[in-house]
């Protein structure tokens, strides 16, 4: 993982099978008990194959040090304040974070309501057949959007504010 507040992060998710998925840079930001937080400012490039844009809002993203997941929060402006991906484990690999994506996402959602719901499931479902997912592997993704989603329903930290301290170290796009 970088060791400085400051330097460069490279996102490859992956799809199982390690067919290519989200591709995307950032700074990294520093840790807490949470874990790792890494930066994307407005206009930071996200590709995947067919599909890319620019991010119309910052954001950061919470790799947590033993998880299933990476939680990414933005900045107003955009239709979701928070957005989980369900995954492996993600693994810092130098200053490469690498995960593979296991479909299920917990959003929560910006209308007055912050409606929280868990997208994809149908998904996760044809890939345990198609991708052929271990049973430990479903196993592990089900419980994870399980833990995740009851935590941000609850507002535990950090999904309680937590990671507003960590939208304002963002750096702007260079």
């Amino acid at each position: 993982m970088p060791h400085q507040p400051g330097a460069s992060v490279r996102v490859e998710m992956t799809k199982w099978g390690d067919a290519p998925h989200w591709r995307f840079t950032g700074t990294y930001l520093g840790s807490d008990e949470h874990g790792d937080w890494v930066g994307f400012p407005a206009r930071t490039h996200n590709a995947r194959p067919g599909f890319e844009f620019e991010s119309e809002v910052d954001s950061v993203t919470l790799v947590p040090r033993d998880g299933w997941f990476l939680a990414t929060f933005h900045q107003p402006g955009i239709w979701c304040d928070l957005y989980i991906d369900i995954s492996s484990p993600p693994v810092w690999d130098g200053d490469v974070l690498r995960a593979v994506d296991l479909d299920l996402d917990v959003i929560r959602l910006t209308d007055p309501a912050g409606e929280v719901f868990v997208d994809d499931e149908d998904e996760f479902v044809t890939h345990q057949v198609a991708l052929d997912y271990p049973d430990e592997v479903v196993s592990n993704a089900r419980q994870s959007c399980d833990r995740v989603l009851a935590a941000v329903l609850a507002g535990e930290a950090p999904y309680d504010g937590s990671h507003r301290r960590w939208l304002e170290l963002v750096p702007p796009l260079a």
